[in-house]
């Protein structure tokens, strides 16, 4: 075993440091998948239901409904880890309690659709067979099951912690976490070193060059999956009602008669060159919730694009 191997464990729980190190060669299975999926990561990264999120632009329906069909992906996907965890090819990657999702998605669901939930959502056209496959594979060649974990969880390590900072600021979610409890792995207390231990334990595996290619095609199946259920959502997306976000600026009548709270007036002034007015319409800009989000939006893309590429 590897360095990263040595964080493991104490009385159950995963202890990992920054100082564990691995040297890779471009032969390990975790650097082929990362350069063999890097065409259809960015095709999922610049499909128009990502981008839209990133941006802020969240339609709540969408989001529930988002929700729902990762549950159903998980709920397969762990199924199938659970029934091949002894597997000597998946067992090295058996993290229940660090990685398993389907109860933080089950809490996130009550939350967005209330106690009935269950009642109130289904398999979508676009994730069935996503969900079909991962059986599939899970009780036919469960070999390839390591490439849909590593598909899923490695990405909700790395952007999905950006679009949950996205998610609770545009549909203002609670800062308690409710509705997004998907998003934060208890068990996880350092994502990169974990990545890194995740990392470690794949390109441990006894895997041929044949094998490689095989679960370098799966994950790239895996990035189809999940674009055709972003495609579907932003289908969807057309049909519902856009919701509008309050910028936020007063009226001039919420001023008490002083003109220079107006943005407008704190506008003309600064393009005029008055470098006080300049700097009070900037920060008047940075007050304001939309402007906010946009910003922190590309802070947290830039962010998310290092993470993917470094983990």
């Amino acid at each position: 075993m590897m360095a990263a191997d040595s964080a493991v464990s104490n009385g159950g729980e995963n202890i990992l440091t920054e100082s564990d190190e691995d040297i890779l060669s471009p032969d390990d299975l975790s650097e082929v998948l990362a350069a063999g999926t890097k065409e259809s990561h960015d095709k999922a990264e610049n499909s128009p239901f990502v981008k839209d999120f990133l941006r802020g632009r969240i339609k709540r329906e969408l989001f529930k409904l988002g929700t729902a069909a990762l549950y159903y992906v998980y709920s397969a996907i762990e199924e199938e880890i659970e029934r091949n965890k002894d597997h000597p090819m998946f067992a090295p990657l058996y993290f229940p309690s660090e990685l398993h999702r389907r109860d933080a998605l089950a809490k996130d669901l009550e939350y967005l659709y209330g106690e009935d939930w269950e009642s109130k959502i289904s398999c979508s056209a676009a994730t069935r067979p996503y969900v079909d496959r991962i059986h599939e594979v899970g009780r036919g060649d469960p070999v390839l099951l390591v490439a849909h974990a590593w598909t899923r969880y490695m990405g909700d390590l790395s952007g999905g912690q950006i679009l949950k900072k996205v998610a609770q600021r545009a549909l203002k979610l609670p800062p308690t976490g409710e509705g997004l409890n998907f998003y934060h792995f208890e068990g996880i207390h350092n994502p990169t070193a974990f990545k890194r231990l995740y990392r470690s334990r794949m390109n441990e595996l006894e895997v041929d060059a044949e094998t490689k290619e095989k679960l370098l095609d799966e994950a790239n199946l895996a990035f189809k999956y999940n674009l055709d259920v972003f495609t579907e959502l932003q289908e969807i997306g057309k049909d519902i009602k856009e919701e509008v976000q309050d910028i936020g600026f007063h009226a001039h009548g919420d001023m008490g008669g002083d003109i220079s709270k107006c943005p407008y007036y704190a506008a003309k002034m600064a393009v005029s060159g008055n470098t006080t007015y300049a700097c009070n319409f900037a920060k008047m800009l940075l007050r304001q919730s939309t402007v906010q989000v946009i910003l922190a939006t590309w802070v947290a893309a830039v962010a998310g694009l290092a993470a993917w590429y470094l983990m």
